[in-house]
């Protein structure tokens, strides 16, 4: 793994109106079959994991993920742009204020076996 610091971090604003300032701070450079893991404060974990094929880009969703305090969304912004969200658990309702602003919307969860269920169900025309 190889580590670089952006100093000073790259801002720019992004969202509706240009309203959320994101700060730039570093590069990983994985190899294949290595894997940074991101901590929050309250102790969520979230890893990602490089592939000679690309990335793991979440644990399974309706298991590590979730053993590890978050919920995965497909949300759709009102550019028609499509993004996959980490909700970490007990910070649903600021999630729902932050898409709201946004105008975005969850087009599914993808975090319990029920959830994951149904949409497999649809998109093999099971359902």
């Amino acid at each position: 793994m190889k580590f670089t610091p952006i100093e000073p971090p790259r801002v720019f604003d992004v969202g509706a109106g240009k309203k959320i300032r994101i700060k730039d701070c570093a590069r990983i450079e994985l190899q294949p079959d290595e894997q940074v893991t991101f901590v929050v404060e309250s102790g969520g974990e979230y890893d990602v994991a490089r592939k000679s094929w690309g990335f793991y880009a979440t644990p399974s969703l309706n298991g590590r993920l979730a053993s590890f305090g978050w919920r995965a969304a497909l949300v759709k912004n009102s550019s028609g742009k499509f993004y996959v969200f980490l909700v970490e658990q007990g910070k649903e309702s600021d999630f729902q204020a932050y898409i709201g602003s946004e105008e975005q919307v969850v087009i599914c969860w993808l975090s319990s076996d029920d959830e994951l269920g149904a949409l497999e169900g649809r998109m093999s025309g099971r359902s």
